[in-house]
């Protein structure tokens, strides 16, 4: 042992000389989160906010997914492929909503509201012309931050999940006329499209948005013969671009669209509101004057319809006949494919859900992504949303004073 302290301060001195292992940055670490994922309750609504592959993605990153027994079987996503998938089954709903994500579809009922326990962050559907007040005011008492997955925006600036749910409707919307049309569902039995020597059928789509124009390329990859309708001259050019293909386009003209519509073999209605009750374009008079058997599917029946004959069917029950015209007014079309559909909405849900992990939370994500905050209508507690402020006489603030962007 050295006891001389002059040695054995100069062997220190020669010590701090040495070379020393290299002191790397540590990365934080990611948050992780707890996930929700509840059966759907509303009627008739058969999708599922993730599906296994998905929660699989979820768990390999280290986040933590629960669901609730028989939330995935409507969309044939058994329990069994949750759990390999990592997720824990829950059968008691209770336990899904102690979560502090929670992912559903719908709107939350008033029985979601009161299973919260508070401070959490629920992500579903946000529909302004339905939303019960006494929904809201419990989501502000809970301190909830709320954000509505149809106002989201991608990095372009698109209604990411309301486009790929309009794509959806609008190829199931020509798949139903053409299953209507057929002798086996008491049609006229024709064949939706054309073949050689054959008149091919003719379709009239009112609305050039989304829904119209993925409706436009269902029809056209068919063979029927389409015409397309809307008040917007950019929408129906920018629809012929898109297309590829000339299809005759029109501005909505009473005369001229009542013509179209009397040849028609089916007619889709694709108008939407930005907000508000959906204009009202086909008279009573133009559908009486349709032919016997042809087919009318109102996609824009979730507000209000745009044909006058119009009234909501389900799924149970989706047509009626008047004036010798089948009706589908189904609002809750994408619920026919519910597992194309949960494949899509999971498509959109998993990365931000990834990207709020790697943040830390829903609040980091909602400074930082500028898409993900425009459909924030609750922050902790406060209302974000002007609209709903002024339609159900509520304060709210605006979200650029409670929470900066990064």
């Amino acid at each position: 042992m050295i006891t001389d302290p002059e040695l054995l301060k100069g062997l220190m001195q020669q010590g701090s000389l040495l070379p020393k292992e290299e002191m790397l940055e540590i990365k934080r670490k990611k948050g992780n989160l707890f996930i929700g994922v509840p059966k759907e309750s509303a009627f008739q609504e058969r999708r599922v906010g993730l599906v296994p592959e998905a929660v699989s993605l979820l768990v390999s990153n280290g986040h933590r997914v629960r669901v609730e027994a028989g939330c995935g079987l409507e969309a044939n996503f058994t329990d069994n492929e949750y759990s390999e998938a990592g997720a824990e089954i829950c059968i008691d709903r209770k336990e899904i909503y102690q979560c502090e994500i929670i992912i559903k579809v719908a709107p939350p009922t008033e029985e979601d509201t009161d299973l919260l326990i508070g401070n959490q962050t629920l992500i579903s559907a946000l529909q302004i012309v339905i939303q019960p007040k006494e929904i809201l005011k419990k989501l502000i008492d809970k301190k909830v931050t709320a954000i509505a997955w149809d106002y989201l925006r991608d990095e372009e600036g698109v209604f990411s999940v309301v486009r790929t749910l309009g794509e959806i409707a609008g190829t199931t919307s020509i798949l139903v006329a053409g299953e209507i049309l057929s002798s086996f569902s008491s049609g006229k039995g024709i064949m939706l499209g054309g073949i050689a020597g054959v008149q091919p059928t003719e379709v009239v789509v009112i609305g050039a948005g989304t829904v119209g124009e993925f409706a436009t390329r269902a029809a056209l990859g068919l063979g029927a013969s389409v015409k397309v309708f809307d008040n917007s001259l950019s929408k129906l050019r920018r629809l012929q671009n898109d297309l590829g293909s000339r299809v005759y386009t029109s501005i909505i003209q009473p005369k001229v669209l009542a013509k179209a519509i009397r040849r028609a073999d089916v007619v889709i209605g694709a108008l939407r509101s930005p907000i508000g009750r959906t204009p009202c374009v086909v008279t009573e008079t133009m559908i009486e004057s349709m032919k016997v058997g042809s087919v009318v599917v109102d996609v824009s029946i979730d507000q209000g319809g745009c044909f006058e004959t119009s009234r909501v069917t389900n799924h149970i029950e989706p047509t009626f006949v008047q004036y010798g015209v089948v009706h589908y007014c189904v609002p809750n079309i994408a619920s026919r494919v519910s597992r194309t559909a949960s494949f899509a909405l999971s498509n959109i849900f998993s990365p931000l859900l990834l990207e709020m992990g790697k943040h830390g939370g829903s609040g980091d994500l909602i400074a930082r992504n500028e898409g993900f905050r425009n459909g924030v209508y609750i922050y902790k507690g406060v209302l974000t949303s002007e609209v709903l402020g002024k339609v159900f006489d509520l304060k709210y603030k605006n979200i650029e004073l409670l929470i900066p962007r990064i």
